[in-house]
């Protein structure tokens, strides 16, 4: 089955790392910080100015004036800093920033993405990704693999206005695992009860599969 968007953001938090400074994109990766794995110490930065995010509020935990990058109410842990959004993004546009999570309208195959725009229909504002894609050690992308009319998301070359160029290291979307590298999509793992043949089919992009595709392993 597809994973979940919970499940998504379980497989995501097995990407981070012990020391890790890391960005959360709105959506999909703010889920993240519910699934740090335990025994390792990371800083979850909110682009708005903070650093040191915890997991979503309870009804007794929650604090109207702490904030997430997306409005969404959330918590600060133990040695958490606040400050203003020009020094959070001096932050992340000096480089000090491990790992980012986005979500994304489209990926290719030669890692861009396209997360901000689709004329005519939607525009977000290009925010904070700009930045973070350009700024960041290590991007990684989730999503859905495919639109809801079915349309491949994981593209040959990406439709709509980029964001950034050549940026994108995985993609983790409800189907599956990819690194992108060499031009192509590489499958690593795919979600359990998921069939290579489904994933092939909803990858316009270059796909390179090894013979046998492990199955994710979710907490």
């Amino acid at each position: 089955m597809a994973l979940t968007r919970e499940q998504m953001a379980q497989r995501v938090a097995q990407e981070l790392r012990d020391g890790y400074y890391v960005n959360l994109g709105i959506g999909i990766p703010t889920l993240v910080a519910n699934y740090v794995p335990q025994g390792i110490d990371v800083m979850l930065q909110s682009e708005n100015g903070l650093l040191g995010m915890g997991e979503y509020p309870t009804e007794e935990t929650v604090d109207a004036d702490m904030i997430n990058a997306g409005k969404e109410t959330v918590t600060a842990r133990t040695g958490a800093a606040i400050f203003n959004s020009a020094e959070s993004f001096a932050m992340i546009r000096g480089g000090h920033v491990d790992l980012t999570v986005l979500g994304a309208f489209e990926v290719d195959q030669n890692g861009n993405i396209a997360s901000w725009m689709i004329p005519k229909k939607l525009v977000k504002g290009m925010g904070g990704a700009m930045d973070l894609v350009a700024g960041a050690k290590n991007i990684i992308c989730t999503m859905t693999h495919a639109s809801k009319h079915g349309d491949s998301k994981l593209l040959k070359q990406c439709a709509l206005p980029l964001t950034g160029v050549g940026c994108i290291n995985k993609v983790i979307t409800d189907l599956a695992l990819l690194e992108i590298k060499d031009g192509a999509f590489h499958l690593l793992e795919r979600a359990p009860g998921v069939s290579v043949e489904e994933i092939k089919a909803k990858t316009q992009g270059k796909l390179v599969c090894p013979d046998e595709v492990p199955e994710m392993t979710l907490a």
